[in-house]
């Protein structure tokens, strides 16, 4: 049974209109759980009075709030049988179960349109509806039901900030626990669709244009899912270009595509992307009950009773309380996240976190962090080889895994610091958890591991990197085989530039792409260096003899070219930080570009982006960020493994030497050409709601939160290590 509260405060007690008007709310959700769960054959026994919900409110019973999501998301459409069975066991423990929702966005459904221009703000906005609600109606503890996208970490924020402010005030912490979407298996392609696909590439290699066909291949490779989709969509827009296709049959294959992606039972996608990285992240965090971890469908009355009853050991006690769990586990949830490849996204939400919990922190805590000791790839996940989240899952339910219990298993083996006596949301320690050996052992799945005992590379997750014209940027370094690595490290890059997302994906999709770099750079003799430095094995002097269109093909068909592409105003006060997984899915369908082309943006990645996709770029263009001076035909040297990005002083490399251009800022034709793009961004911001624009929030490296909190956290991180 459930402690009481031992909170003075008790509005249910002191003032009579809550306990007037709450307990129809509590007895509506236990009558509909009981009615669900019975029509499925469940034997219900409990039973509850208006009369008896009054007396616990009286009493300062555990009020316990069931924070859902919305049924117009994927992960949530089977919320209300795992709020039926959480409801219930609440009251057999003696407390008072509520139940309230909040909206959820998908950056599915919102990639590439106006929608995700909302997809960040809809994280404070969650974080703020959390503490609107559990405030109101003085809430005591909460069961979060963990979906996708910005909302696991937007209630992790809220849940953090709440958990603060009550200490603050000498009131009982809030305890929190979450229990994970179950995840959804990737879909099928259907057979006439792949016979379909297989035609077309036939006909492609008729016509020469056998690009294209290992581009549409490559697509069917991978499951089909959300983003994949979208790769369908770049290459077969291509095909029609190129006349292989009509726009009637790409826009059939691409319907029957998308009507075969999602199980109609819901859940997180399989990819690792936001979703399942922030399923990773809330687990290191120590507030996932392992039971309930990993699922290929919704939980069972018996996993959630596990979650649920370890709310006796809980309450009342500060160190289970949200705030204090984030800060004790923070870097467990770093190394997990590094370890196994996780989002991009995660960097600004797991510094959001942290700011919301009130501690001084940003993006280079990050960096410290990761930089203590190095952490290696534990995770051999693929979307290709069936090794994706939904085989992870398939492990911990037969018993082979545990999941992120194992993966941080496998972390201590590697020698990575953990902290082992941070608490859990199972009232236990890491290292009482980790006492219990059974299926811990990655060993232990023989087939397909994905977590893994030994690394496959000495190094994972993300890579903070600074430059003479941004003072931070990251990039996805678990996302980058290391082939591609050395494609793109200690190389001399073309700037290709774009004022927004929408005029790079028309762009990346046109013929003439490739003819526009050639105009930016018309000096033969920068050429001419780049091919000395990039490819110095490949240079000769025969090569000053060919023309500049000739050379310009040269270095294409040598792969010898490099070409950043650069989306300048998508940072969160121009234009509300949208992913760029659009233009970066369509250089990576297609085979030529892959090998030539970085992006660089202030916006954001999807999670399930991979490549040499560097992004969060600060100060962004819209701050008077060095970004948005760059012009098409300047040349960047891309320094990766260095962690640097710098701008390179073009008349000097015509004579032979690298040296940074280090007055950029003070040419007159780039002041006036970025007074011009800061017009452009001003009219196009107004595209988005003013109710809903990122203005007065801190950037992309302090987690993109409002400036009052940002100014109110001002504890030292450094002052609360869990093992002091």
């Amino acid at each position: 049974m459930f402690p009481v509260i031992t909170n003075e405060v008790n509005p249910y007690r002191d003032q009579v209109q809550g306990k007037a008007n709450e307990p129809i709310t509590v007895a509506g959700l236990l009558d509909q759980a009981k009615q669900y769960l019975g029509r499925n054959g469940n034997t219900i026994t409990p039973t509850w009075t208006l009369e008896e919900i009054c007396l616990r409110l009286e009493k300062n019973a555990p009020r316990i709030a069931i924070i859902g999501g919305s049924a117009d998301h994927p992960a949530h459409i089977l919320d209300f049988l795992t709020v039926s069975h959480v409801a219930l066991r609440i009251w057999e423990n003696g407390g008072i179960p509520f139940y309230f929702s909040t909206p959820v966005m998908c950056d599915g459904t919102a990639q590439s349109n106006q929608g995700m221009s909302y997809s960040l703000q809809s994280r404070n906005a969650v974080a703020q509806m959390i503490v609107n609600q559990l405030e109101s109606h003085s809430y005591h503890a909460a069961v979060v039901l963990q979906g996708c996208d910005k909302q696991p970490l937007g209630v992790v924020s809220g849940l953090a900030h709440l958990d603060r402010l009550r200490k603050e005030r000498n009131e009982t912490p809030f305890i929190a626990s979450f229990i994970p979407a179950h995840v959804l298996q990737g879909g099928t392609i259907p057979e006439d669709v792949v016979n379909e696909l297989k035609i077309i590439c036939d006909e492609a290699r008729k016509q020469n244009l056998s690009e294209i066909a290992e581009d549409i291949e490559d697509a069917m490779s991978y499951i089909l899912q959300c983003s994949s989709n979208t790769a369908f969509q770049g290459v077969l827009e291509r095909a029609v270009k190129a006349n292989l296709i009509d726009k009637k049959q790409h826009k059939s294959l691409e319907l029957r595509l998308a009507a075969s992606t999602c199980d109609s039972s819901g859940g997180i996608c399989a990819f690792n992307g936001t979703g399942n990285s922030s399923r990773h992240i809330v687990a290191g965090l120590g507030l996932i009950h392992p039971s309930v971890e990993l699922l290929t469908q919704p939980p069972t009355q018996q996993q959630v009773n596990q979650v649920v009853d370890a709310f006796s050991i809980m309450l009342n006690k500060e160190e289970y309380g949200v705030s204090s769990l984030v800060q004790q586990n923070i870097k467990n949830a770093i190394r997990i996240h590094s370890s196994s490849g996780g989002s991009t996204n995660l960097m600004i939400h797991i510094v959001s976190a942290m700011i919301y919990a009130g501690f001084d922190f940003s993006l280079f805590d990050i960096e410290d962090i990761l930089n203590e000791y190095p952490v290696p790839d534990l995770f051999n996940y693929s979307l290709t080889e069936d090794r994706d989240i939904f085989s992870l899952a398939m492990q911990c339910c037969s018993g082979q895994s545990r999941g992120m219990e194992s993966l941080f298993f496998e972390l201590l083996n590697n020698n990575v610091p953990m902290d082992t006596n941070a608490y859990t949301v199972t009232g236990q320690t890491w290292s009482e958890r980790l006492e219990n050996k059974t299926n811990l052992s990655a060993l232990n799945v023989k087939n397909n591991p994905i977590i893994l005992n030994q690394p496959r590379r000495p190094f994972s997750g993300i890579d903070v990197l600074r430059g003479n014209f941004f003072e931070s940027a990251i990039v996805k370094i678990s996302g980058m085989p290391t082939q591609q690595l050395n494609t793109f490290d200690n190389k001399l890059s073309i700037v290709l530039y774009f004022d927004n997302e929408d005029e790079a994906n028309q762009d990346l999709l046109s013929d003439h792409l490739l003819s526009k770099i050639e105009r930016a750079v018309p000096n033969k003799s920068v050429l001419l260096e780049i091919i000395k430095y990039n490819s110095p094995e490949k240079y000769n002097h025969h090569l000053s003899e060919l023309e500049n269109h000739e050379l310009f093909e040269y270095m294409i068909s040598e792969q010898i070219l490099k070409i950043t592409v650069m989306i300048g105003g998508q940072g969160p006060a121009a234009f509300g930080m949208p992913e760029m997984f659009t233009p970066m899915q369509h250089i990576n369908a297609n085979r030529v570009l892959k090998r030539m082309c970085t992006l660089i943006s202030d916006g954001r990645y999807s999670g399930v982006t991979y490549g040499a996709a560097i992004g969060h770029v600060t100060p962004e263009s819209f701050n008077g960020g060095g970004i948005g001076y760059i012009k098409t035909g300047d040349l960047l040297l891309l320094q990766i493994r260095e962690k640097a990005i710098n701008l390179i002083d073009v008349s000097a490399l015509t004579k032979g030497k690298i040296e940074l251009n280090s007055s950029f800022l003070n040419e007159e034709s780039r002041q006036i050409l970025f007074n011009q793009r800061i017009e452009k961004m001003k009219v196009r911001q107004k595209l988005i709601a003013a109710s809903n624009r990122l203005t007065y929030h801190s950037d992309a490296a302090r987690g993109v939160v409002p400036q009052t909190i940002l100014e109110e956290a001002n504890v030292k991180f450094t002052e609360y290590s869990v093992t002091s």
